[in-house]
């Protein structure tokens, strides 16, 4: 304020806001100032401002606190879709995916090695989409509804179920690039589901055998699933108590 500075501040209540309020255009002029029972009055140009573009101040708002956050968090991806998630996350050209798959070959999925079918499958984030805030086609897979309910938002223990992964993901890679209506229906996925063409070209390019596969999906995956350790995220092992029912599984 061009007339209040430096020691100005520091006079009676009234004469304070006696030289606030001589300044002009002011979002609001001072009533009584007085801590908790401070009042002030808009000025109606402003009122009528904020009325016709709420909407665009909101998104003001929004922006900077998001810019605010994510500065003070760094390792935090997708702050943006934690602050405002969809209201439902679009799977459904993933498991249609999936499902053709299945099709094609009996498939476990990995945590319970449940056999999966249409009416089971459900699609897992391997590492939770309450920390990624995405929904790219590497750090998905089928398994079934109630393990995928019993995992929630924690972390598989990487020893024990990323080589499962990476066997379940390379038998899906293989059968992409040997069918057809396999690999149209992956395109499909990737218009949605692979939004770096760098990673989609590092892991999924054809003609790569296991190791290579396998390292390449490590590359992508593993610091993300280390950053979700490092904010927190737990470890979950699923264990198998009986082999011929799904319901007889249990979480450790």
């Amino acid at each position: 304020m061009k007339r209040v500075k430096g020691k100005e501040w520091d006079v009676a209540e009234s004469t304070l806001i006696s030289k606030i309020n001589q300044e002009r255009r002011l979002m609001y002029y001072f009533e009584a100032l007085n801590g908790m029972q401070t009042f002030i009055r808009f000025s109606p140009e402003w009122f009528t401002y904020i009325q016709k573009n709420q909407e665009i101040i909101r998104g003001w708002l929004q922006y900077n606190i998001i810019i605010y956050l994510q500065k003070r968090n760094p390792s935090v991806p997708g702050i943006a879709d934690k602050l405002y998630p969809p209201k439902e996350r679009k799977l459904e050209k993933v498991k249609k995916y999936w499902k053709l798959l299945l099709a094609i070959y009996p498939i476990c999925e990995i945590y319970g090695n449940v056999q999966l079918s249409e009416d089971n499958i459900s699609i897992d984030h391997f590492v939770p989409w309450s920390y990624v805030a995405h929904d790219e086609f590497w750090n998905l897979h089928p398994t079934t509804r109630s393990i995928n309910s019993s995992k929630s938002n924690s972390l598989p223990d990487w020893n024990i179920y990323f080589p499962q992964l990476a066997k379940l993901e390379f038998l899906s890679y293989e059968t992409m690039w040997k069918y057809d209506a396999l690999h149209g229906e992956f395109e499909k996925c990737a218009t949605e589901h692979l939004n770096d063409n760098s990673v989609r070209r590092k892991i999924y390019r054809e003609g790569q055998d296991f190791t290579q596969f396998c390292g390449a999906l490590e590359d992508i995956l593993q610091p993300v699933y280390q950053s979700a350790r490092n904010c927190g995220f737990e470890n979950w092992i699923y264990k198998k108590v009986k082999d011929d029912n799904e319901s007889n599984n249990i979480l450790l």
